[in-house]
């Protein structure tokens, strides 16, 4: 039994819990893996609500159980397209702020990129670096699937 103010643990969610993110937090972890190589995988980390009424709350974290920012829109657990786009701006708000870091970032342009959905609907990462002949920002790759090419490059 915890006290009063003791605040509450986070726990591991085991694959298949949130099956719609389990697949969302994939694709992310594959951008993860080709950017910043020496990370873990994020993970899916839930915390129970103080209020018993109310449900647990999921965030994406780091390997270690750190995480930062808000917790994944309860909504979005059963629409993939929603999914995504909470799933990426969590990880991203995790990986930016618990690494103190840009990420993903741009190669072309070394600056940090955002998901965004693409013409063709799909959530895409968006860069506002300007490109010479082809106008000012762009999309460099759908969500998952950016490459080695994408690291940031070693000052």
């Amino acid at each position: 039994m915890r006290a009063p103010f003791d605040p509450p643990e986070p726990r591991h969610v085991p694959p298949g819990e949130y099956p719609i993110w389990d697949q969302a937090l994939a694709l992310l972890n594959r951008d993860l893996a080709a950017t910043l190589p020496e990370q873990q995988p994020l993970r899916l980390l839930a915390m129970p609500s103080y209020d018993a009424d109310e449900p647990e709350h999921v965030y994406v974290g780091r390997a270690n159980g750190e995480w930062h920012g808000n917790c994944l829109y309860p909504e979005s657990v059963n629409d993939p397209a929603h999914a995504l786009g909470s799933v990426a701006e969590a990880a991203q708000d995790t990986v930016t702020e618990l690494l103190w870091q840009a990420w993903p970032v741009c190669a072309e342009h070394d600056l940090g990129m955002h998901p965004q959905d693409a013409d063709d609907g799909q959530l895409s990462w968006w860069c506002a670096g300007e490109r010479s002949r082809r106008g000012t920002a762009h999309f460099r790759a759908a969500v998952g699937a950016l490459d080695t090419t994408d690291r940031r490059k070693s000052t």
